[in-house]
C-alpha cells in the first residue's frame, strides 16, 4: 500500500501526477503557470481530470537563470498553502532538491519530496522523516542539479539505477521516513542518454521486483523528441506509448502534464491487466 498524505493507493493502482510549474522558463509551457491565477487554474483542472498528486516546482530542471534557495522558497511556499487550502484532500508534492524548501513546504502542508537529483543534499531526507512526508528516491546518475548529460556511460545503467535510488530508498527510511511513502525513480533523462533511457524503461520490472513503488516521469522528455526525431510540441503520442509500456511492466506513479490522456491510456492498460473493468459494456450483450 503506498500512503501519501491522507490518501492510500493499492499496488496495482495507478497513479497521476499532474506537473505544475511555478518558473518562468519552464521547458514545456514556457511560464504558462507562473502567475498564482493561471497555476491555480492548472491545478484545478488537473484534479478534475484523474491527478492524485500536484507536482509543483519552482525551479526548471535544465541550466538556466540561477534561482537560489529563498527565490525557489518565495515561488513554492505560498502556492503550497493555498492549494493545501483549496484542495484538502490532494497529495501535494514539491519537486526539490534543497532541504530548506523541502522543511518550509512541508511546514505549510506538502505530503511529498520529489527529489529528482538523486540525493546530492542528504538533508532533505531528514526533513521528510521529521515531517512524516514522503519521498522519490530518483536515479540521476550522479549529476549536479540542473546540468546536462555529456557522454555518459553505464557498465550496466539498471544495475545502477537499482544501487542508487534502493540505496537512498533504504536511508530514508532508517531515518524515519514512513516505508509506505517512499517511491524509487529510474530517472529517464537524467544523467543519462537516449538510449540508457530506452533501457531502464523496458527493465522496469527488475524495479518493481524491489517492492518499492516505481513512480515515472517520461512527459515530453528529450528521449522520447530523440527517438521519435519530432519537436518538444509533437511528443505527446510518444509520450503515451511509453506509459503504456512503463503500466504494463509494473510502474505505478505518472508525473504528467497531459493528465487526461494518461488517466484514459493507465485506465485501457488496466482494463487489459484485469485490474478494472469496462467503464461500460454493451456490446454483444443486447
Amino acid at each position: 500500500m503506498l500512503r501519501l498524505g491522507t490518501r492510500e493507493f493499492a499496488p496495482d493502482e495507478p497513479v497521476i501526477m499532474a506537473i505544475v510549474n511555478r518558473t518562468p522558463d519552464s521547458f514545456y509551457d514556457r511560464g504558462a503557470t507562473f502567475l498564482d491565477e493561471p497555476a491555480l487554474a492548472r491545478v484545478g483542472q488537473a484534479v478534475d481530470e484523474g491527478a492524485a498528486i500536484i507536482d509543483i516546482g519552482g525551479v526548471k530542471a535544465g541550466p538556466g537563470e540561477e534561482v537560489d534557495a529563498q527565490e525557489e522558497i518565495r515561488r513554492t511556499v505560498g502556492f503550497v498553502a493555498e492549494v493545501r487550502r483549496r484542495h484538502p484532500s490532494v497529495v501535494i508534492s514539491v519537486d526539490t532538491w534543497r532541504h530548506e524548501v523541502g522543511e518550509a513546504v512541508c511546514e505549510v502542508g506538502a505530503d511529498l519530496l520529489n527529489d529528482a537529483w538523486g540525493g546530492v543534499d542528504p538533508l532533505l531526507a531528514e526533513v521528510a522523516a521529521r515531517y512524516g512526508a514522503g519521498l522519490v528516491c530518483t536515479h540521476a546518475g550522479g549529476a549536479r542539479p540542473r546540468t546536462r548529460p555529456h557522454r555518459v556511460e553505464y557498465p550496466d545503467v539498471m544495475a545502477d539505477i537499482l544501487r542508487v535510488s534502493v540505496g537512498l530508498a533504504e536511508r530514508a527510511v532508517e531515518l524515519g521516513v514512513p516505508r509506505e511513502s517512499v517511491m524509487i525513480d529510474p530517472g529517464h533523462d537524467f544523467g543519462k542518454n537516449t538510449r540508457h533511457s530506452l533501457e531502464a524503461t523496458r527493465r522496469l520490472p527488475e524495479m518493481t521486483a524491489t517492492g518499492w513503488p516505481v513512480l515515472v516521469s517520461l512527459s515530453n522528455k528529450d528521449f522520447v523528441g530523440e527517438t521519435l526525431d519530432v519537436p518538444l510540441k509533437e511528443r505527446l503520442v510518444g509520450t503515451l506509448a511509453t506509459t503504456a509500456v512503463s503500466a504494463w511492466l509494473g510502474a505505478q506513479v505518472y508525473r504528467v502534464h497531459e493528465v487526461a490522456e494518461t488517466a484514459q491510456v493507465l485506465r485501457m492498460v488496466a482494463a487489459i491487466a484485469g485490474h478494472a473493468e469496462p467503464a461500460v459494456a454493451r456490446r454483444g450483450l443486447a
